[in-house]
């Protein structure tokens, strides 16, 4: 779904000069530091480091508090084979400018997760013989840079490959087993249903191999999607499609579930801003979901005037922002507190109300904007809700619009 990783921005090579740390990783020296908690690795946003005039990570982290970053993507080589690739053309073996990207990071305290896949190009499990050499190429990646996280982003065109998907599935177990707290995420195309036929297909090969990552993760956007309702009602139903599919109840699948958007201007010319991001962070704090993440830091700055709405880009949202304005949400999901030199946009207040709503019930199902009373007050909820009963929570479902 994330069309903009294949088809925009020039390569650019990064030179960032900064020695990390070491330590041992899965029997490797590399610069890896200790690792960091699973939340900052659920919360790590998408950065290109390589294309779409990649940013600065110290800056980012010196302007939001952030400490992670999901660098994309690996793939095969363009010319073929089974090794890795920084985008089809940039061996892993001999990198070293995504490495001084990494050790910048590490240098400050923070850490990186890989991406292997994205939309277009070439992926490993489709050219790799087997799970286990689609594994041992990953493995390189894991060993070079001493990594602590990897997230399989597994959608167009590979996950229409049936014999590809169990080559990844079977990898990513392989991976999990011989790095021990490796933290594995699983991302995938988001539908108004949860996720499609492919994706759910993927769900399936994950239960007949016994795998199960820290997450699977949706992105709800590039498919029909309205701001952040339609966000929530497609997390909702994924974490529906989670529980049929192994077994879970509702907590553990949320547990197991997680998001991940696309700030500002879709490829589709869907738009969402920083009010949509807040609301999808209640929605997933406020459900214990593992993971909020988001496609990219490349584009988490202002465009220009003559491009502001306009297109989509991969080097800026096309929505109002001050620069690194969404990682903020990433910050906050990992449970620090940003900056505060960049405020964050909060909703209009609620005028106080006079006259009680219908009185709310437990059986009843309620969606976002609809309104109720109890306890001499009206509320509003703020995304799909049953039994969940009414009380004022800055993480909760409904919001107090006063006394009636």
């Amino acid at each position: 779904m994330r069309r903009l990783r294949a088809c925009l921005g020039a390569a650019a090579a990064v030179g960032l000069a900064a020695a990390g740390t070491t330590a041992l990783v899965a029997g490797s020296a590399s610069g890896a530091t200790s690792a960091l908690s699973n939340r900052w690795y659920a919360a790590a946003p998408y950065l290109m480091p390589l294309d779409n005039d990649p940013p600065d990570p110290a800056s980012i982290m010196d302007a939001t508090g952030l400490k992670a970053f999901q660098l994309a993507f690996v793939l095969a080589p363009n010319g073929g084979g089974c090794s890795p690739t920084w985008g089809g053309t940039a061996a892993v073996s001999s990198d070293t400018a995504v490495q001084s990207v990494v050790n910048t990071i590490r240098a400050k305290g923070g850490d990186v997760s890989v991406s292997i896949g994205g939309y277009g190009g070439t992926k490993l499990g489709q050219v790799c013989s087997d799970a286990a050499a689609t594994a041992a190429a990953y493995q390189q990646v894991i060993t070079k840079y001493g990594l602590h996280a990897i997230d399989f982003d597994l959608e167009e065109p590979e996950y229409e490959n049936t014999a590809a998907i169990k080559n990844e599935i079977g990898a990513a177990k392989i991976l999990q087993q011989n790095n021990p707290e490796l933290y594995v995420s699983v991302t995938t195309a988001g539908t108004a249903d949860g996720t499609g036929w492919f994706g759910k297909q993927m769900l399936l090969e994950a239960k007949s191999q016994g795998f199960t990552p820290n997450n699977f993760s949706i992105m709800p956007f590039d498919g029909g999607f309205n701001g952040a309702a339609s966000q929530t009602g497609a997390l909702t139903n994924f974490n529906q499609i989670l529980q049929s599919t192994f077994g879970w109840d509702q907590a553990t699948a949320y547990a197991h579930e997680g998001f991940s958007g696309m700030n500002g201007r879709s490829d589709t010319g869907e738009f969402f801003a920083q009010t949509d991001f807040q609301t999808v962070l209640d929605y997933a704090t406020s459900h214990n979901m593992d993971r909020f993440t988001f496609w990219s830091l490349n584009r988490d700055r202002q465009c220009t005037p003559a491009d502001n709405g306009g297109r989509t880009s991969g080097t800026c949202s096309s929505v109002a922002q001050n620069s690194w304005d969404f990682a903020k949400y990433s910050v906050k999901f990992a449970g620090a507190t940003p900056p505060s030199s960049t405020p964050t946009p909060t909703p209009t207040p609620t005028p106080p109300s006079t006259g009680c709503k219908p009185a709310w019930s437990s059986t009843a199902v309620y969606t976002v904007g609809n309104e109720v009373s109890y306890n001499n007050h009206n509320w509003k909820a703020k995304w799909w809700t049953q039994n969940e009963t009414p009380v004022a929570s800055d993480w909760g479902v409904w919001q107090d619009e006063g006394a009636c």
